[in-house]
């Protein structure tokens, strides 16, 4: 992959490609900081944030962004730079916070917890905010890191992770009531290096999961299997994303967290955020569809 934006993030994550204004989103976590760029114009703006901005959603307002912030959700205003709270999340943990998280295909966001202590016990649950603004929690037990959020393309798969175990598992999702079924293992720890990080799914159907300490992305086959595996200069793949006009550019955030200097000297592009054009198409990453994000 090359280099897309040398921005040297400690933590990018949550890279999202809006088709309606054609521009790439994506936060830095430990800085507090939304950033935007847009490849028609070369413009890159940022926003700072309350407090860490783990992941986030579009909504049916271009105007408008669902946070998963630290402690809660909130929906976010870019003219006015408003935000408005929805709930906390988890108050009674207060090792705990919003992770990874992306829209099913009905608009209901989905997302789980990490929790900062270390060692880090399975402590956070995985959550969906409903389009009446409710929150649920789903019965898919708890995890250390959530991770790899994202849905089949007619919505009736749902595949998460807990990153510490190296497992990507996946459950029946009833598109309509909602409904999770038993989960199973979709990829063993023992099928790919490094830990699953974010995930998304192109419009085949097959998942792309970065691999965090080991600098690959690999596409997984609805079967589980390896597909295809694409290499970067930077061993800490984050978050991807399918962008641009016919959405065929897969877009990866990295991080430096972590490493030493010595690490840091070795892999000098941590942090920057990658692209590659690989002839598989994406899909238009689906939106949080609540009349209260309007």
């Amino acid at each position: 992959m090359e280099v897309f934006l040398d921005t040297r993030h400690e933590l990018g994550e949550c890279v999202l490609w809006c088709e309606r204004t054609g521009r790439l989103l994506w936060t830095d976590i430990p800085a507090s900081r939304l950033w935007a760029h847009t490849p028609a114009t070369g413009e890159t703006r940022s926003w700072p944030m309350p407090e860490r901005l783990c992941c986030f959603a579009l909504t049916g307002s271009d105007d408008r962004l669902l946070l998963g912030l630290a402690s809660g959700l909130a929906f976010f205003t870019f003219s006015t730079g408003a935000i408005r709270r929805i709930c906390e999340v988890e108050a009674h943990l207060p090792s705990t916070r919003l992770n990874d998280g992306r829209c099913d295909r009905q608009g209901r966001f989905v997302f789980g917890m990490f929790n900062q202590d270390d060692p880090k016990p399975a402590l956070g649950g995985f959550y969906r905010l409903n389009l009446d603004l409710s929150l649920e929690r789903l019965p898919i037990g708890t995890a250390a890191i959530a991770n790899s959020i994202c849905f089949s393309p007619d919505g009736r798969r749902m595949y998460f992770a807990d990153s510490s175990t190296r497992t990507i598992r996946c459950a029946p999702y009833n598109p309509c009531s909602g409904e999770v079924g038993e989960p199973r293992t979709f990829v063993a720890p023992d099928v790919a290096p490094g830990e699953p990080d974010g995930s998304c799914i192109d419009a085949a159907g097959y998942l792309w999961s970065t691999r965090w300490g080991a600098g690959q992305v690999i596409r997984f086959a609805p079967d589980g299997g390896i597909d295809r595996i694409v290499t970067l200069d930077a061993p800490q793949p984050s978050c991807p994303a399918f962008g641009g006009p016919d959405l065929s550019t897969l877009f990866v955030t990295t991080a430096h967290q972590g490493m030493t200097a010595n690490d840091r000297a070795a892999a000098p592009l941590s942090g920057a955020l990658f692209r590659r054009e690989l002839g598989v198409r994406g899909l238009p990453e689906a939106r949080f569809l609540s009349a209260g994000a309007y």
